[in-house]
């Protein structure tokens, strides 16, 4: 009886031990949850925006090409001005050959023409006919009188495309006790754009390379063809 006794505590014993250590395998089934065990509601959004839509849609590469536009944007060049169609004809038709969209433009412009050298503020007539008789004998023979309604009477000693060829005439009216000055010449001319529609993920260092920095436009200043 005693060793009966003894043989069910040690399997009580056996038992909690097995209960301690044993996990049961998880079982399918169904959890019922209650909604207020959830917390408070999400909000969501029904509709995004059109341009939103179209925006992803394009760089996942399912927009159109205006939808590509919108999300990465246009890239164009405008080189100019150009003095003569001709030279604007030119440099569009070698953009327009590597398979660019390409538009040549006209515009009037207020443009440097050139130095022009003069002797301003002139008292009058009898004055200004003596300093062209002085300039004529110190060899200055193309010197004329202007006469404007702004600045009143002036004589011309001619206009030039470069620097050195007006200061030298300057300076040889001056050494004749004449007060002669350099002034930039503008006037209004038609010139003439290129806008070029770069390829997507070329740049303009070529184009800026070829015409120089002056002659390119970048970014917003520049206009795309139409």
């Amino acid at each position: 009886m005693k060793n009966l006794l003894l043989l069910l505590l040690l399997a009580n014993i056996l038992y909690f031990l097995w209960g301690l250590y044993h996990q049961d395998e998880p079982q399918t089934g169904v959890a019922i949850i209650r909604e207020a065990d959830l917390g408070p509601p999400m909000d969501v959004t029904a509709s995004r925006s059109r341009d939103d839509v179209e925006s992803v849609g394009a760089v996942l590469g399912f927009g159109t090409a205006s939808d590509l536009r919108v999300a990465v944007g246009r890239s164009c060049v405008t080189i100019g001005p150009f003095k003569v169609r001709d030279d604007a004809d030119s440099a569009e038709l070698i953009f327009r050959n590597q398979g660019m969209k390409t538009t040549v433009r006209s515009t009037e412009k207020e443009m440097f023409v050139g130095h022009w050298v003069q002797i301003r503020n002139v008292a009058d007539t009898s004055t200004a006919n003596k300093m062209l008789n002085k300039l004529n004998k110190g060899g200055l023979t193309d010197a004329y009188l202007v006469r404007t309604d702004d600045e009143g009477l002036k004589i011309s000693l001619g206009l030039f495309g470069d620097i050195d060829g007006a200061e030298k005439i300057e300076l040889q009216a001056r050494s004749l006790k004449l007060p002669a000055e350099i002034a930039p010449r503008t006037a209004e001319r038609t010139v003439f754009f290129v806008d070029v529609a770069l390829p997507p993920g070329q740049g303009a260092v070529a184009i800026v390379e070829k015409y120089g920095e002056e002659q390119v436009l970048l970014r917003d200043a520049a206009t795309c063809p139409k």
